[in-house]
């Protein structure tokens, strides 16, 4: 290879074996030809607007854990000179993609891949807990704690009369110090007779009082977040949500929890665990 070619190879950020800040990466097999695979979404001839067919790019390269999260993407001028195409078009893709929380924007940093988080909806833990397993620290910032009497709805998921005390426990739940959701969680003041019981966990806190969640049912749907929800998760109104309606039971189906939470919809994907249901002739007498 001449010195130009050297020298060129060395600065395409495109090259395989080659991290974000430009340094040599550790010797290993280069993952795919990105190059290859973003010019592969390009047809110049197609009737889908070019900065769509880049945005679908990008999108299947972090699908494909191409483009990692946690990741700075590769700059609006490298993805112009790969493409051919002009800086605002190229602009208009990674808007795209802002908007839809796949990417994240970084004052002075730069666009990164945004870090999202798979919670499985069949398994019944607190955030806590939840986010230590996954080595990020949890964290809260408490907007009241206090013992009152029960909503309407936390009557009837607790199933306590409407005058029955209630502590209820409202925060905004933070990860590495990002506000990832709102929660707002309802337990009988006779499990837990005292703000100041609930510290950092509630199922911690549970589980001293000798009343940790056994089991649990809950509703999901998605929606638009409000401005004051924007304000504390740092979205934008009208931003997607999720919204979870959570209801814990003991053991002995004693409703101990009655949970509503509002989710960053750009941080997090909930995924179930689907299994068939068995065919008519799964007794062996054939199917019809």
């Amino acid at each position: 290879m001449s010195d130009d070619a050297s020298a060129q190879a060395a600065r395409d950020p495109f090259r395989p074996g080659r991290s974000r800040a430009g340094s040599a990466a550790p010797p290993s097999p280069p993952r795919y030809d990105v190059r290859a695979e973003i010019l592969a979404f390009i047809d110049p001839d197609a009737s889908t607007p070019r900065y769509h067919q880049l945005a679908e790019a990008i999108r299947y390269l972090i699908q494909r854990d191409v483009f990692r999260p946690g990741e700075a993407l590769v700059s609006e001028r490298d993805l112009a000179q790969i493409t051919g195409f002009a800086r605002i078009t190229v602009r208009r893709a990674v808007e795209e993609l802002l908007r839809e929380g796949i990417l994240t924007r970084k004052h002075g940093s730069g666009t990164y891949v945004t870090r999202r988080i798979e919670q499985p909806l069949s398994v019944l833990a607190g955030f806590t807990e939840d986010m230590q397993s996954r080595g990020r620290r949890a964290g809260s910032v408490w907007l009241s704690k206090e013992i009152v009497r029960p909503t309407p709805g936390e009557a009837l998921g607790l199933g306590v009369g409407p005058s029955e005390p209630v502590l209820r426990l409202s925060r905004v739940r933070t990860a590495d110090g990002e506000p990832l959701a709102l929660e707002v969680a309802a337990v009988p003041a006779s499990v837990l007779a005292s703000p100041g019981l609930v510290t950092t966990s509630l199922y911690a806190a549970l589980a001293e009082a000798g009343a940790r969640p056994a089991a649990g049912v809950q509703r999901l749907h998605a929606s638009l977040a409000t401005s004051e929800e924007a304000r504390r998760l740092l979205i934008a109104p009208g931003a997607a949500v999720l919204r979870i309606e959570r209801r814990a039971f003991l053991a002995s189906g004693r409703p101990v929890e009655f949970t509503v939470s509002t989710y960053r919809g750009d941080r997090y994907d909930f995924v179930a665990t689907l299994s068939g249901m068995p065919s008519e002739g799964a007794d062996g007498t054939g199917s019809r």
